[in-house]
């Protein structure tokens, strides 16, 4: 019986494969066990064959053109310090983002699909140590911060965590092994994103082995297919969430729940609001906010003109400066809405080398780009909103990446801008912090969000340290 309805399904696959031409897929099919059977039909029958077959002409056997709009302007944003006439709208905005967080409206979510494998590290990113004294991982920070937050706030925090089908058991054993670091397996929702099988230039579908596709995930705009798909904006509805706090798993300086963030984003109707923070310099590579017909877009640092992109005000101040982190709110309603629609968020095309099984069944591993890869950005909900608005960060206090094994973004420089800001806070508090000759903090700091969240509370709450000689190690918590 079981194999009679395995062999159904296979002509019914077969069948579809071969009208949209791709039946050299299942080249190998009698080589493998029925497990191994079931495994590939699962993963061809999961495809949306009219989806692949529209992208295919779009953006697999044509090269989309990249579409920079001509009305370029820099795009408005709230400055991170208030000017004289908005000091009351901040100070109504942060009382609303607090009451928000605190009638259990406000959800934290992570977009944790990545390996660590750029950082030499086997296993999921979020599970890559990064602190200066306890060597935390990065969910802990994470984790820790909701935790305060709902001490704080006396509420209910739900933290949802987008994995990938690579780690997606390993993130989920992880928070097992660390007894989801305080906060209860009841304040934590996995989900799975999606992924997207890899074509070669031909628009041939690709075997990573003989019993399955050669996938990866469909980027991180697929935050909102994947929430949609696993129940989860069913779930926030029914729990009385309204808003999300979008986050990358790569920050450990990220504010997880920020109230004036969130109080802004109410206060002017926004359906998805983003943070920024000054470029370094002109050519920085990270997308760019700008403003074209009266919406807010993201142009790519490789997109964005080099005289717009070196374009400077006449007060010397540059004119395209607001720089994107992938830090955003997002309405429940919205990303219901967005998902709900044909009109969702479109694909974008990458040249990738991706490992392959020939037609004789060997693994190649290519040294070139061979195939084209398919993924959606979260940025592109900008265009798709009603409204939306962007709010300045302060990068020394909100933005320090851990991406590469070396070099700028590494685990050497999130340590030390981790250290810079504790330091800060200990000065801010009347705490002498000793230098080196180069100006550096000489010991080693770290606060945990356990112990306050922010500037202001580690202020008020006046610690006191034993004097902090050169070389010391520094825990608060």
């Amino acid at each position: 019986m079981v194999q009679a309805k395995l062999t159904e399904r296979y002509k019914q696959i077969q069948k579809k494969l071969k009208k949209h031409k791709q039946q050299h897929v299942l080249r190998f099919w009698d080589e493998l066990d029925e497990a191994k059977q079931e495994k590939l039909l699962e993963q061809l029958e999961s495809l949306d064959f009219a989806e692949l077959e529209a992208l295919l002409g779009t953006h697999v056997l044509a090269k989309p053109d990249k579409f920079v709009p001509k009305d370029i302007r820099p795009a408005p944003f709230f400055s991170l310090r208030p000017k004289p006439e908005q000091k009351e709208l901040y100070r109504k905005a942060r009382q609303i983002g607090e009451k928000a967080i605190r009638n259990g409206e406000v959800a934290a979510l992570t977009v944790a699909g990545g390996q660590g494998t750029r950082l030499g590290f086997d296993g999921p990113k979020g599970a890559f140590c990064i602190s200066p004294v306890k060597n935390k991982p990065l969910f802990q920070i994470f984790a820790e911060a909701i935790l305060a937050n709902q001490r704080r706030f006396q509420a209910k925090i739900g933290w949802y965590i987008m994995t990938s089908p690579n780690n997606d058991l390993q993130i989920r054993k992880f928070f097992e092994q660390n007894n989801y670091f305080g906060l209860g397996p009841e304040s934590v929702e996995f989900f799975k994103q999606g992924s997207m099988p890899a074509f070669d230039f031909e628009g041939k579908l690709l075997l990573a082995d003989k019993d399955s596709l050669a996938t990866s995930p469909n980027g991180h705009g697929g935050t909102l297919r994947a929430l949609k798909q696993n129940n989860c904006l069913e779930k926030m509805k029914n729990d009385g969430v309204k808003y999300l706090s979008y986050f990358q798993v790569d920050n450990p300086l990220v504010s997880v729940l920020d109230p004036m963030f969130i109080g802004l984003h109410i206060r002017e109707d926004s359906e998805i609001s983003s943070r920024t923070l000054p470029k370094v310099d002109d050519l920085e590579r990270v997308g760019n906010f700008c403003l074209s017909d009266g919406k807010i877009v993201v142009i790519e640092y490789s997109d964005l003109p080099e005289n717009l992109a070196q374009a400077h005000n006449p007060d010397g101040s540059r004119k395209f400066n607001a720089a994107s982190i992938a830090v955003h709110i997002i309405n429940v309603d919205f990303a219901e809405r967005l998902t709900g629609s044909k009109t969702g968020l479109p694909y974008h095309r990458a040249e990738k080398k991706v490992p392959y099984l020939n037609d004789e069944g060997l693994h190649i591993e290519p040294s070139e780009p061979n195939a084209v890869k398919l993924e959606m950005f979260i940025f592109d909900a900008l265009t798709l909103a009603t409204k939306s608005i962007i709010f300045e960060t302060d990068r020394a206090e909100q933005f320090s990446p851990v991406k590469n094994a070396s070099g700028p973004d590494s685990a050497l420089t999130c340590r030390r801008d981790m250290i810079r800001r504790a330091a800060r806070w200990l000065r801010l508090a009347g705490i002498e912090v000793p230098r080196n000759p180069q100006g550096e903090p000489a010991c080693t700091l770290e606060i945990s969000p356990l112990y306050a969240l922010d500037a202001e509370e580690f202020v008020a709450k006046k610690p006191k340290l034993e004097p902090i000689k050169m070389g010391d190690k520094v825990y608060l918590e």
